[in-house]
């Protein structure tokens, strides 16, 4: 369809008629935060299913809360606005959704004081692969990310993919395809926008929540799916950089990235440089549950189609 429309301040409008000031806080500070959810097309049903939304808006909310930004809408009236939003854009295609919310005051100062100018906006385009690539090559970053107690990466905050972006634009520029950044204590933490997972003895490593880390949603899956599908034990600790170096597979999740194997670090090959085993049958589940084809994770989804 020729227009788009975008949900703000309280209304779903022609996204045209939106409009936010240069001396917004969030332009000149980045005061806020934001959420990554995708809704998953599939042609045989004619339906489009939004994955893991309540709890994508759970996340929002909670970010939302540990910055001092206010959301007058509830997580389950957030996902029915969105279903109306996909329903009015007419998407029949696999869509990225991005709900922000943010500081709106047009004052001068660096303040997260007062809620009266905060602002709620959700957008949304169609999305099939964040990045064209079906095999990573990556870099450690010469970047520490970003720790809890500087600017929480559990928050989504607008401000602290400054961190992101500047880990991956050096590894781009280096001839990578992305990044994986170390935190202050030199344990490995995640990429610039994915979570990250190693196997090791036929068990599935992922770093822990205390390592500075966003909770992925998506990760969580791939947890549960390794445990209660694969039977793999799965293990959430401190991960040295040197064992993505001799690790049998390693692996990205997120919301964008979906699961996406990476099959080179620091130049050096993962195992055998081929995507591993154990990631290519948590690709296949992910693909089967996120399209509506796993009938008990129907819990999982809400069809946007009635």
């Amino acid at each position: 369809m020729d227009k788009s429309y975008v949900y703000f301040n309280g209304k779903i409008v022609e996204e045209e008629q939106v409009s936010i000031s240069i001396r917004s806080k969030v332009v000149n500070y980045g005061l806020g935060v934001f959420e990554g959810i995708r809704a998953y097309w599939n042609p045989d049903q004619e339906q489009l299913f939004g994955f893991k939304m309540l709890e994508h808006y759970e996340r929002f909310l909670l970010s939302a809360k540990a910055v001092n930004i206010e959301i007058k809408e509830t997580a389950e009236e957030l996902v029915e606005i969105t279903a109306e939003l996909l329903r009015k854009n007419e998407f029949k295609t696999t869509t990225y959704i991005r709900p922000l919310a943010f500081k709106n005051d047009l004052s001068i100062g660096v303040s997260l004081k007062g809620n009266e100018n905060d602002t709620v906006a959700i957008f949304c385009q169609p999305l099939d692969k964040y990045i064209e690539k079906d095999e990573f090559r990556v870099a450690v970053s010469s970047w520490t990310r970003i720790a809890d107690n500087m600017l929480p990466p559990r928050t989504k905050a607008t401000a602290g993919y400054m961190n992101s972006a500047l880990a991956n634009m050096e590894a781009v520029d280096n001839g990578f395809d992305e990044a994986i950044l170390l935190n202050r204590h030199g344990n490995v933490c995640e990429g610039p926008g994915e979570n990250i997972f190693l196997v090791k003895r036929g068990a599935l490593i992922t770093p822990p929540v205390a390592d500075d880390i966003l909770e992925g949603i998506t990760r969580q899956l791939v947890m549960d799916l390794a445990k209660n599908e694969l039977g793999i034990p799965v293990i959430e600790r401190s991960v040295a950089r040197t064992e993505l170096y001799n690790s049998e597979e390693v692996f990205f999740s997120g919301t964008a990235m979906e699961v996406a194997p990476i099959v080179e670090v620091d130049r050096r090959m993962v195992h055998n440089g081929k995507p591993g085993p154990i990631y290519k049958e948590l690709k296949e589940l992910f693909y089967a549950i996120t399209h509506g084809e796993k009938e008990e994770y129907k819990d999982s989804l809400t069809p946007i189609y009635k």
